[in-house]
């Protein structure tokens, strides 16, 4: 359940092997040479691609992501229809879930009286003091609620499951929806108006203007106590570990979903701001926000007109998406998002070659190495921290592929005229696997993500690396091509996900994944000091007139992507054993290193869905991360020869080299 650092990034699933004829691996029918690489690396790697691509119709956006992506739920849809009837057990399941999405004519017959048990107890909700019970409830079927209970290891003891509490989702993706009045806000927050009338219309609930108003004042209430992106990034400060005595009076046993002795609050002030909505908003209010939340969750399932009027907000207000999704690309995200896990096993077993694990782990093994010869030289860092920090990095446990033991689904109930039922059901199981851990010792062979995910992430309780098999495939490895482009992809990716353990927040983690100052006060006044730099460089950045990169907030990711990097050069440089690079297709082995990771950032956006990202993604678009990194590299000036003047050009002491 934890929210942990990830990196939307692309693993290969084959090791580096040279041989004399091979490719360059460089994609050249994406090179536009009518833009020079020293002025901007990312639009000469990808003009051509940028010029002839179309976003497709149900995407908001359109990347080297979304393009592996679609080819998993092509995959994944292949496996559920491939079931067929005769099968029990998990397999049974899938099928029936996966079923009871595609009857569009029973979801459209059953309408809203799947919602009617729940709805009913909203509408004779008559006590404030029902009020913390009934967040618990509809927490566990995933309705947004004011705070959130979130099940992870103690970050001050990495061994025991502690439950957390946080501030809650908003019907708006970000603070700045609400408390910002530049002009894409305002509309959207029109537009949110009128979907919350429309939807609770079509619940049956008969809403005033002023009880909409009211629902929208309470939201935006609740946006200006929240905490901001850039603050919940420092884990110093959301550590706030609190007895159950010290908890405001609504947060008791009942209404957490779980009886603890104690557990980390990680935004107390939102906590204490919020005991006086709870006080001075009016049951009234309280129960039409909570009817709408549970519309909202349960729109996508329900009949069409409820399936159109989310989509209409949702996805095309927010995001500019114009064309709904396919009805069976639904359906596996559905059954997915349930039974992530045994889906997964059928996956693998389908998908990924018992070869490509190995592979993978070697690839790991070495860039690992590579980051060790890089602290073991790095000069601003001093001895003290440089052996806590090579402790660290040999303690990172690489995940690879899939869980040797995954979770199971006994006790989950699937019926195959029961959509939302199922949905209820999957949500409820997930999270009460999860409360039943608080106390126990955490085990560290346990997944959190299914191995179907297309992916790769670094968790700093437990010090260790996930590459699920979803990401370990093609087009982003070529095994008949040259290294310099493998290093550019896989090299990169393997060194970003180390790296996180040594960014702003991943270094506040020692090598067990205990949150402890491991640094001297010189060595991380050093390291902050340049920080705030690469803050300073992506702060610059602008993909749309009026709207600039959040360099605090992607500080982590692009720390990453430049240390990435940085590490993949080097390994590419040791791999060649003194021996000169090849020249192929015109392009030295440095140059086609930085053009694979160039290219790799291939991206198209519609603009309110990059307004949203700017606002909520710990990641810089996909310009900048690739642009961005590039110009911190001496060897990329060296390799494309960069001059002074250079659009890519950054003077060597602008240059960041963090690890």
């Amino acid at each position: 359940m934890r929210a942990l650092v990830f990196l939307l990034l692309l693993v290969v699933l084959s090791p580096i092997a040279a041989t004399a004829q091979q490719r360059s691996g460089i994609d050249l029918s994406t090179i536009d040479k009518a833009v020079r690489p020293q002025e901007d690396l990312w639009r000469y790697a990808n003009g051509k691609w940028l010029a002839a691509t179309d976003i497709p119709a149900d995407r908001s956006s359109w990347d080297s992501f979304g393009i592996v992506r679609e080819a998993t739920q092509g995959q994944l849809r292949d496996v559920l229809e491939g079931l067929g009837a005769d099968v029990s057990g998990e397999r049974r399941k899938l099928a029936d879930f996966y079923a009871s999405f595609m009857d569009e004519t029973k979801a459209e017959a059953i309408g809203l009286s799947a919602l009617k048990p729940e709805l009913d107890r909203l509408r004779a909700l008559d006590d404030k003091a029902l009020l913390p019970a009934t967040f618990a409830r509809l927490a566990q079927i995933w309705v947004r609620t004011p705070y959130f209970v979130d099940i992870g290891p103690d970050e001050r003891d990495a061994t025991t499951y502690l439950a957390h509490l946080g501030q809650g989702r908003l019907g708006l993706p970000d603070r700045d929806y609400y408390l910002k009045d530049d002009a894409h806000f305002t509309a959207i927050r029109a537009a949110y108006r009128t979907h919350i009338g429309k939807l609770l219309s079509l619940g049956g609930v008969t809403a005033s203007d002023a009880e909409i108003d009211a629902l929208i004042a309470l939201e935006t209430a609740m946006a200006r106590l929240q905490w901001t992106r850039v603050d919940n990034r420092n884990p110093l400060k959301t550590y706030n570990r609190r007895e159950r005595a010290e908890l405001p009076s609504y947060l008791t046993a009942e209404s957490i979903g779980v009886d603890v002795p104690s557990l980390v609050v990680f935004q107390p002030s939102y906590f204490e701001g919020l005991s006086g909505l709870l006080r001075d908003v009016p049951l009234a209010t309280w129960r039409v926000w909570l009817t709408y939340n549970l519309l909202s969750a349960y729109a996508p399932y329900l009949g069409a007109a409820f399936v159109d009027e989310d989509f209409a907000f949702e996805q095309k207000t927010l995001r500019g998406t114009p064309e709904q999704q396919a009805r069976w690309k639904r359906a596996v995200s559905a059954v997915d998002r349930g039974m992530e896990f045994a889906l997964g096993r059928l996956y693998v077993e389908r998908y990924f070659p018992p070869a490509a694990k190995a592979h993978a782990e070697a690839l790991i093994t070495e860039i690992t190495a590579a980051f060790r010869r890089s602290i073991e030289t790095l000069a601003w860092m001093g001895p003290a921290t440089r052996t806590e920090a090579l402790a660290k990095l040999a303690g990172i446990r690489a995940k690879v592929g899939y869980p040797e033991n995954g979770r199971t689904y006994d006790g989950l109930e699937v019926k195959r005229d029961d959509l939302v039922g199922n949905v209820q059901r999957a949500r409820t199981f997930g999270y009460r696997y999860w409360l039943a851990k608080v106390g126990q010792k955490v085990d560290r062979t346990e997944w959190f993500a299914g191995p179907q995910v297309v992916n790769a992430f670094y968790n700093p309780n437990q010090n260790e690396i996930l590459f699920p098999a979803g990401i370990l495939q093609p087009p982003f490895f070529d095994a008949t091509a040259d290294d310099a482009a493998n290093y550019g992809g896989i090299g990169v990716v393997i060194g970003h996900e180390i790296s996180h353990a040594f960014d702003d927040e991943g270094s506040r983690y020692d090598a067990v994944g205990n949150l402890r100052n491991w640094w001297t006060d010189a060595d991380r006044a050093a390291f902050e000091k340049m920080t705030h730099g690469m803050i300073a460089q992506y702060d610059a950045f602008s993909p749309l007139p009026g709207y600039r990169v959040n360099g605090a907030l992607t500080l982590g990711e692009n720390a990453a992507d430049n240390a990435g990097l940085a590490v993949a050069v080097k390994a590419y440089h040791a791999s060649l054993n003194g021996k000169p690079a090849p020249t192929i297709d015109g392009y030295t082995g440095d140059q086609r290193l930085f053009l694979a990771f160039a290219q790799i950032w291939k991206a198209k956006i519609r603009d309110a869905a990059s307004i949203e990202r700017l606002k909520t993604d710990p990641h810089a678009p996909g310009q900048f991360r690739a642009n961005g990194a590039a110009r911190n590299q001496t060897a990329f000036d060296e390799a494309f020869d960069v001059k002074p003047g250079d659009g890519m050009y950054l003077p060597p002491a602008q240059r960041i080299t963090l690890w």
